[in-house]
């Protein structure tokens, strides 16, 4: 057998090289781009620390467990322009809270976080003035009466609309 009866015809060694040149530069081209989306779009932080916040789990689920027992509930809303947060013990507005502050995060990213006062509009309800970006977000929320925490619960919540 002659070498041109082996190989087809035009089908070199350039040929091959070419062909292997292209499977493996796309394996690598994907895994790079995935890679690059994978670090750009998650921090990998889900706590700064996780042996402190190991150590503070259980007394925040004391307290958690504490809130619950005492009748007291609040309830969340992200408007077109304003978010609300009414908190009611056992069905009736509750008086004591003076001021409710709202940390609002995404759940897997950290450049969109806001810290966010709600000013007291009645007995129990709170409104500020803030647009959120449509998405997932997770708000971690603290009413106080003076310095003293009177409530506080964490919501994970849909923003509506198309994210940009």
């Amino acid at each position: 057998m002659t070498r041109e009866q082996r190989v087809p015809r035009g089908f070199t060694g350039w040929h091959m090289l070419g062909v292997m040149g292209l499977f493996f530069g796309t394996i690598i081209s994907i895994n790079l781009i995935m890679a690059w989306n994978a670090s750009r779009s998650w921090s990998g932080l889900v706590v700064e620390n996780t042996y402190i916040a190991s150590q503070q789990f259980n007394g925040k689920v004391a307290k958690t467990r504490a809130f619950a027992a005492s009748g007291i509930e609040g309830t969340l809303a992200a408007e077109p322009r304003s978010i609300r947060y009414a908190l009611a013990r056992n069905g009736e507005a509750e008086r004591t809270a003076d001021r409710v502050v709202a940390v609002f995060k995404r759940p897997v990213e950290e450049h969109e976080d806001v810290r966010v006062e709600l000013g007291r509009e009645a007995p129990g309800a709170f409104v500020a003035v803030r647009t959120l970006k449509p998405g997932q977000w997770i708000a971690d929320v603290t009413a106080m009466a003076g310095e003293e925490i009177v409530y506080r619960q964490a919501i994970r919540f849909m923003v509506p609309g198309e994210r940009k």
